[in-house]
């Protein structure tokens, strides 16, 4: 099991050949989306194809996007994945109250992964974040987002950003990953925005092809220079207990080994 995903490829529900296919393309998590990537006449057909490909086990964790709890179709699709032995995980869209959480984890028993879609789920960011033991991540839909907050330029999200990603951290969560780059042949444009991310704190990124896959791991795995400092970290840490110095004369913590442990798991992926 891959401690700290980096990548989460999402594949529309209503086409299984494409879902059958990124099974196999070497993403951490493959997420089944039965909300935005399917029509409402397809809706239907998408659970079933669902229901089908994970009636038994999958070599790679798979989570499946349900419809938004307002919508028509989500009781139905919470009802299909409940039981499937190939679900390892529940993304909810939409999510603006911690109850909406309690409410599908309690009924599924699955883990869940609240997406932050609207300025009052952003609002009630760390609630939801914390609203129960079976939550086990929360990250941002942008493109929703953008839209409800009316933002055109990219850097308008930040602070949106900055939010979820404390939120997390506080309530003991993953960092999570950052949202999907929607131009799938922009790849320059992929690594810069993924850098932005990496400063913000998000670890790992969602995306919708598999091109994008390769971009998102170097973006996201630690450098050289990364590993030797967390090494030289984690190795004086070994030796000493408390603020500890390191050879170069920097101070450092709990907190900062904590980190260079992370750093050093992430080298060790499969």
């Amino acid at each position: 099991m891959i401690p700290f995903p980096l990548t989460w490829l999402y594949v529309p529900g209503d086409r299984p050949h494409v879902v059958a296919k990124a099974l196999a393309c070497g993403a951490d998590v493959v997420v089944i989306d039965l909300e935005d990537a399917v029509a409402p006449d397809r809706k239907a057909y998408a659970r079933e194809a669902t229901a089908d490909l994970l009636s038994e086990p999958r070599p790679v964790r798979v989570h499946v996007r349900v419809n938004a709890l307002e919508a028509p179709w989500a009781a139905a699709d919470l009802r299909a994945v409940t039981t499937l032995p190939g679900v390892s995980g529940l993304r909810l869209p939409k999510v603006t109250y911690a109850e909406e959480v309690v409410r599908v984890a309690e009924g599924t028993g699955l883990p869940v992964y609240a997406l932050l879609e609207t300025a009052l789920g952003i609002e009630h960011a760390y609630a939801i974040a914390s609203a129960h033991p079976s939550l086990r991540g929360v990250s941002l839909g942008e493109a929703d987002l953008r839209a409800d907050l009316g933002v055109r330029e990219d850097a308008g999200l930040d602070w949106c950003r900055s939010r979820v990603v404390v939120a997390a951290r506080a309530a003991g969560l993953a960092p999570p990953p950052q949202s999907v780059h929607p131009d799938i042949r922009d790849l320059d444009g992929l690594a810069a925005s993924c850098a932005h991310g990496r400063s913000l704190g998000f670890l790992g990124r969602a995306a919708i092809h598999p091109r994008q896959l390769p971009v998102i791991e170097r973006a996201y795995l630690p450098t050289e220079e990364e590993i030797e400092q967390a090494e030289t970290i984690v190795k004086a840490a070994t030796e000493e207990q408390g603020a500890l110095a390191l050879p170069d004369g920097r101070f450092v913590d709990a907190a900062v080994v904590a980190a260079a442990q992370r750093t050093l798991s992430l080298v060790r992926r499969p």
